[in-house]
């Protein structure tokens, strides 16, 4: 999960005191990665890019394994971990801080995007809006990974509900005090994923935590999409 330039509780209370700095990454983006990459090029010209790329732990794999790698975030703190580590490490990456919706690379130029869980945290409007820019930035044919929290967490039943469809001040389940919440059913998923897009997979997973009289149900969605054309 990553924060944008539009909620500044990822800067202010969490990135900037030295938490969720990611260190390694997880591992449906790994999965993601080594699945759907073009197989008709070397990893060093294979473009990847990730939108809400916090303190860059799924880059920082994906530079390890030789692709060439770009972020962005809303968090300068976490930017500016990552360039320390990149640099600390001999690694190359592309880090800007900035605003998803209006990302500064150029037309066509990725092969690979990623979202872990970063859109989650902006409304359904903007939500689209940062995916527009994603399909932009894309290649024809090019892969983007998104992973989002389902209507189906337990977290979604707590809060209060925003106008922009997320839930903010949420007290229940394992999404508390990371700011408002965008919780999607599948319909929700599918028209984010409209025109311009293939559906090459759409999986949700749910874990229930049965170790307390309460089940807790943690529930995403694990979702790879094509740009068409």
């Amino acid at each position: 999960m990553s924060s944008t330039t539009s909620d500044p509780v990822w800067e202010n209370e969490i990135y900037s005191q030295g938490q969720h700095l990611n260190r390694y990454p997880f591992d449906s983006v790994v999965s993601f990665l080594f699945r759907w990459r073009p197989r008709d090029k070397a990893r060093a010209d294979v473009r990847v890019f990730e939108i809400g790329c916090g303190a860059g732990n799924n880059l920082w794999c994906a530079a390890r394994e030789g692709f060439a790698v770009a972020g962005i975030d809303g968090s300068a703190s976490a930017i500016a971990f990552a360039q320390r580590r990149f640099q600390t490490e001999g690694l190359a990456g592309d880090f800007r801080v900035g605003d998803f919706t209006q990302l500064s690379w150029g037309d066509n130029s990725a092969d690979m995007a990623i979202d872990r869980c970063s859109l989650t945290c902006v409304g359904h409007d903007t939500q689209r809006a940062a995916v527009a820019e994603v399909w932009r930035v894309l290649k024809p044919g090019g892969v983007f990974f998104y992973n989002g929290y389902s209507d189906r967490h337990t977290s979604a039943r707590s809060g209060r509900r925003l106008a922009d469809g997320r839930n903010a001040e949420i007290a229940g389940g394992t999404l508390t005090g990371v700011g408002a919440i965008c919780f999607s059913s599948r319909s929700d998923v599918e028209r984010l994923f409209g025109q311009g897009w293939e559906i090459l997979k759409l999986e949700h997973m749910a874990a229930d935590d049965l170790s307390d009289s309460t089940v807790v149900c943690h529930a995403e969605w694990r979702v790879v999409v094509r740009k068409a054309g």
